[in-house]
């Protein structure tokens, strides 16, 4: 074998004389006056190959001429400078001349081209990934994934983290999205599921006394997919014994800062600001706001109370509240472009909004004539000059999430957002219980192991709505990375919570029994957190195109993949095997 002593992209003037032998696939063939050129393509980079007919017999000329493009080869030969340099390249000063060669894979015609800047349908380009994962700036991924996840290794285990692995296969507790499951054949009739996270491991850890645990760990969730959620998923996970809210948040931004100086060579501030779940809501109409650009949502209620504006007036009789964005530089709109924004409010379950433009120190609308001196005065004090004031009639439930929306597209459309920045901000004080309405029960908000605030207590039966949970989200640009909480970790506590979701004790032990059982026998305080890894290499690879991208296997929104056809049908006998039946026998 033709084994490589020199890669492709590091041919330098050190070889200069020297017969090397260069291992890679031909990434392109130019046929000029008799000489053939190849570009041979490694992980490293690209060199050229000289193919001097004078040097090779006939029959190896014609073999190696007849060649098509991704076959593999190993040539052997003497670097030489180029006459004709290719600046483009970090080996474009020398090439090889080829004394022998040897063929170790001959590639078929190619289902496209992927080093074309032709567009090609992503199922296409997932169906043969392997091609598509020899293109330079795929791999660039996978190098920068890589990296982030050795610096984040580095940085626990240098604080004296243990790393451990969870089990896979576990047992089906369904609080949360959906489980994959997995039928016992050696126990037919019973399933695994596949993991959503290592949540209750984790905190048997912690029981069992290792303090502080970290782990990389492979997730599974049965849910509906979308640009930014896979079936399966990586995260980095994160357990401590004896701390505060505050430890585990500090920590992390103190990961985050070195991680991103490190990777990216930025500098993060820290602390992160935070801002609690009722005021992101209020302020940003989201509970992952996105703090690269202002445009808050201002809430000018008290201002209308008495308002002459018949549509407001109408609105707030029936419990309607008053919510305003200011567009800085919207006073320049025209009135088709405005009335254009209002035509996009109906993709927010919205009726448009009333504009006012501010000049000045005026305000202009057709509505201006209506205005009392104190609705005045709320928007002139709270918008800026230029400002084009868009005013919504909204329900109190979800009309800051709709206008939240809102101010995402006029952000991205009016070029708002700073594109080069990091925006880190802590989402706290979330509710402790969420209404599920198909249900007509509460459930857990983040989930069931979460602690409550301490003050919040002697609410969990009685005042449900008003609980607050020790938990925490970590957004970035819009993005929730992860999130996690302080634990339960009283048994009696714990069975009130399960209790309070509706839980009878016999669902308690089936699903939770375990768990139960090792609170009894002495828990520390503890909490932890998890991030989407994800999710965190997409954003720091510049966070365009799909999730996809950073993934090496990932799979379509429907859940399949096109390169193994996954998931498949299988044999009667497997089935058998497992104690199951299919609905068609």
């Amino acid at each position: 074998m033709f084994k490589r002593n020199v890669k492709c992209g590091e041919i330098s003037e050190n070889e200069i004389g020297k017969t090397v032998i260069v291992n890679g696939w031909i990434h392109r063939k130019r046929d000029l006056g008799g000489l053939l050129f190849i570009d041979l393509r490694d992980r490293s980079g690209i060199v050229q190959v000289v193919v001097d007919p004078k040097n090779i017999s006939k029959e190896k000329s014609e073999e190696i001429q007849g060649l098509k493009n991704e076959s593999v080869v190993g040539i052997e030969g003497k670097v030489k400078n180029r006459l004709e340099p290719n600046l483009n390249l970090p080996t474009g000063k020398f090439e090889i001349l080829l004394q022998a060669f040897e063929i170790f894979s001959k590639s078929e015609d190619l289902p496209f081209n992927q080093f074309s800047s032709q567009e090609v349908d992503e199922t296409v380009r997932l169906k043969y990934r392997y091609l598509d994962l020899r293109r330079p700036e795929i791999r660039k991924v996978f190098e920068l994934r890589s990296r982030i996840i050795q610096a984040i290794r580095t940085f626990f285990i240098n604080r004296d983290f243990i790393e451990i692995e969870t089990p896979i296969l576990t047992k089906s507790t369904p609080e949360g999205a959906r489980d994959f499951i997995v039928p016992s054949r050696l126990n037919k009739g019973k399933f695994y599921a596949l993991p959503q996270s290592p949540q209750l491991f984790k905190q048997i850890l912690m029981i069992g006394g290792f303090e502080k645990y970290f782990q990389i760990a492979r997730c599974f969730r049965d849910e509906d997919l979308r640009q930014d959620r896979q079936p399966e998923f990586t995260q980095l996970d994160v357990e401590m014994s004896f701390i505060e809210q505050g430890d585990i948040l500090k920590l992390m931004e103190e990961m985050y800062k070195d991680l991103f100086k490190e990777i990216l060579g930025v500098e993060i501030e820290i602390p992160f600001q935070r801002v609690s779940y009722v005021d992101a809501k209020k302020k940003f109409g989201s509970d992952k706001p996105d703090t690269r650009f202002g445009m808050e949502i201002k809430d000018l209620t008290d201002y209308f109370k008495e308002t002459g504006i018949q549509i407001i007036r109408d609105g707030m009789k029936n419990g309607k509240v008053v919510l305003a964005l200011f567009l800085p530089g919207g006073a320049a709109l025209s009135r088709r472009e405005v009335d254009d924004l209002k035509e996009q409010m109906t993709d927010f379950g919205l009726n448009g909004f009333i504009d006012f433009k501010i000049k000045k120190g005026e305000i202009i609308s057709s509505f201006s004539k209506y205005l009392t001196e104190k609705e005045k005065s709320g928007i002139l004090g709270t918008g800026q000059p230029d400002n084009l004031a868009l005013i919504f009639v909204v329900n109190s439930k979800n009309g800051f999430d709709q206008v939240g929306r809102v101010r995402i597209l006029l952000a991205e459309k009016y070029n708002l957002v700073k594109k080069d920045k990091f925006n880190f901000i802590w989402v706290v004080d979330f509710p402790f219980f969420a209404y599920n309405e198909k249900e007509g029960r509460y459930e857990a908000e983040h989930h069931p192991f979460t602690m409550p605030k301490p003050e919040d207590l002697e609410k969990l039966e009685t005042d449900k709505e008003h609980v607050k949970a020790l938990a925490y989200d970590l957004v970035l640009n819009g993005n929730e990375l992860g999130g996690g909480s302080i634990r339960i970790h009283n048994p009696e506590l714990q069975k009130r919570v399960f209790k309070a979701i509706g839980l009878s004790d016999v669902e308690v032990e089936q699903k939770f029994g375990f768990l139960v059982q090792a609170l009894s026998f002495g828990a520390p305080p503890h909490g932890g957190i998890a991030f989407g890894l994800d999710r965190l290499v997409w954003i720091m690879n510049g966070g365009t195109g799909s999730l996809r991208d950073v993934i090496a296997f990932p799979k379509t929104t429907s859940g399949i993949c096109p390169l193994t056809e996954a998931p498949n049908e299988v044999s009667k006998k497997q089935l058998n095997d497992v104690g199951i039946k299919t609905e068609n026998g």
